[in-house]
Order: C-alpha cells, then structure tokens, then sequence
C-alpha cells in the first residue's frame, strides 16, 4: 500500500534515454508524458529539467523531450569535440529528432527553444531544413549574434562592444589555466571575477525586480563557500563563450526558408535582443506570428512564469 501511495503517476515519471549521436556519443535526453511527442530546448548554463514546472501540468497530453545539450545539465561531462558549438549542437540536434520522428513514426513534431537552444535551431534550419518540424516557437533569440553595418539586433543590443570587451577580459584571464581541471583550483580573484560576470550576464537577462533579488541571493557566494565552488561546467561555458565572441554566427540566410508556422515570442524588455529587432525577424519570416509580454526580459520563464506556460500550452495546443 505504501508503495503504491509513493508511486507517481504514469505521466509525471521522468525518463532518461540515451540518444547515439556523433562521434559515438551517447546524449541524454530527459522525457516525461504520455501524449503526442513535442521538444524543447534549454538555454545556455540551463538544465533541461528546469522546464518541468511548465511542462508536468501538460504531461497527461504531450509526451516532452528534453535534450542536454554537451556540456550541461545530465550532459555535464561530455565534452565538446568542434569549437563551433552551435553547429555541433545542430548536428546532434539532427540525430536526436530523426530518433523521435522513426519511435513514434511520425513525419514531424513541434519544437520550442529559447536563447541558446533557438541559435541552435536556427543552426539546424539552415543546414537540415524544417521538413520534420512542424511548427516552431522562438523564445527571445535573434538569427545573427554579431552587430553589422545592415544588422544592429545582435547580442546585448547597443551595449554589445561593453558587455563583449567584459567577456573578452575574462576569457583572457582563464586562458593560462585552460587545462585546470577544478574550478576550485583556479586562483581565488579569478573565481570571484568569473562568477561576478557570470552574475551580470543573469541579471542582464532579467527584468523584473523579484527575478533579480531572486538571481541575487542564488549566485552570491561569500568567500569561504567561493573557495570550495566546484563549478563543474565553467570550462564549458568558456569554450562556449568563446565560440560566441570569435564566430560570425549569423543564420538570416535561412530565414526566407522556414516557411513552418512560427511563432516568436518576445520579451519586451529583453536586454539581450532589443525587442524592435526581434519583431523585425517575425517580418523576415514567411509564415510568422508573435507574442510580445511587454514587462518581461530575455529570461521569460523567470519574469514571466504563468504567462509563459499559458503560451507553452497555446503553441502546443494550436498543432496537437
């Protein structure tokens, strides 16, 4: 009987499969559902399970995956094999839906991704196509990372060449210890300087008072518990960091080929994509609509939770 009591639901019991991808990796995939098949793509430093407080109330209908891109999340410990990540991202990416679309023998399912996971599917668009996505939800990324003469809806916005040359420094300062294996080990003002940056990216990334006080007390550490931080994926993040800095990424050429319905969802106070350029790559697209929540930041999920899962239930309930 106790037993039984302790028993979860078919629905919300969580499930790691393991997808063979390139190289002969092995990536995990956290799913949870019982319904028709949907994806969902985490951020950058993101786990893909921080999506289940959104998803378990939809689990009865959809049955979610949940990739963990390398580096992050479940997939902490594996590692990168090309510096530029988002393409390789893109290439697993392929493997992973082609493996739902043959489990559940369907021609295509729906994706959301935001930040990080939607430069990937943009990466994905441009060299795979859309022909096993059926519709496409773009939470807060713009197509082209770079500020260019034509282009000013890059990363950070006008203050891109500020938060970038920030970057750069930091990247310049972790270089001589590229092969210290521990975070712990690195000398303790590097730590407090790497964490403070990775701080300022977070609360760039929010809008509302209640998430920064909220990524405030969540980040900070004093220095006794900065001395034994074992931050497992900070080498990752850098190698990403860098990818980003270095890499002309720019998929508009791509755009005027997802002719899937789209549906791009802007957060009218994003610091990391002004939302003016954003609601301009909905015009660029030939079959797009767009949902702005005006008192949100690029961090939707956190500035916005209700109105976030409201969306994640129309854009799922629109296909399915």
């Amino acid at each position: 009987m106790i037993k039984n009591l302790l028993t979860l639901p078919k629905q919300y019991q969580l499930q790691t499969k393991n997808v063979e991808v390139t190289d002969d990796t092995s990536l995990p995939v956290t799913v949870v559902g019982t319904g028709s098949p949907v994806l969902i793509l985490h951020a950058y430093g993101m786990d893909a399970r921080e999506f289940l407080p959104f998803i378990l109330p939809l689990t009865r209908k959809y049955r979610f995956y949940l990739p963990h891109f390398r580096g992050f999340g479940e997939a902490k410990d594996i590692p990168l094999t090309q510096f530029d990540f988002v393409r390789q991202y893109a290439d697993d990416l392929n493997i992973i839906i082609n493996h739902i679309c043959d489990s559940h023998k369907i021609e295509a399912l729906p994706v959301a991704a935001i930040s990080m996971g939607a430069q990937v599917m943009w990466a994905y668009f441009e060299k795979y196509g859309t022909s096993k996505v059926s519709r496409y939800l773009n939470i807060d990324q713009n197509p082209a990372i770079h500020n260019q003469a034509n282009w000013q809806g890059g990363l950070f916005g006008a203050r891109q060449q500020e938060v970038f040359d920030i970057f750069h420094e930091v990247i310049d300062r972790t270089l001589p210890y590229a092969d210290v294996d521990s975070f712990t080990h690195l000398p303790f003002a590097l730590k407090r300087r790497a964490t403070d940056v990775e701080r300022l990216f977070s609360l760039l990334s929010v809008n509302r008072t209640r998430s920064k006080a909220f990524i405030q007390v969540m980040t900070y550490k004093n220095d006794p518990k900065l001395a034994l931080y074992d931050h497992s994926i900070w080498h990752h993040k850098m190698q990403c960091l860098q990818a980003y800095l270095k890499l002309p990424y720019d998929f508009r050429g791509a755009m005027d080929k997802v002719a899937i319905p789209v549906v791009n969802l802007i957060g009218g106070r994003s610091k990391l994509y002004d939302s003016k350029w954003q609601q301009k790559v909905t015009q660029m697209l030939p079959n797009a609509s767009e949902i702005i929540l005006p008192k949100a930041g690029h961090a939707i999920p956190l500035d916005e939770p209700i109105k976030f899962y409201k969306v994640l239930k129309g854009f799922f309930g629109e296909e399915l």
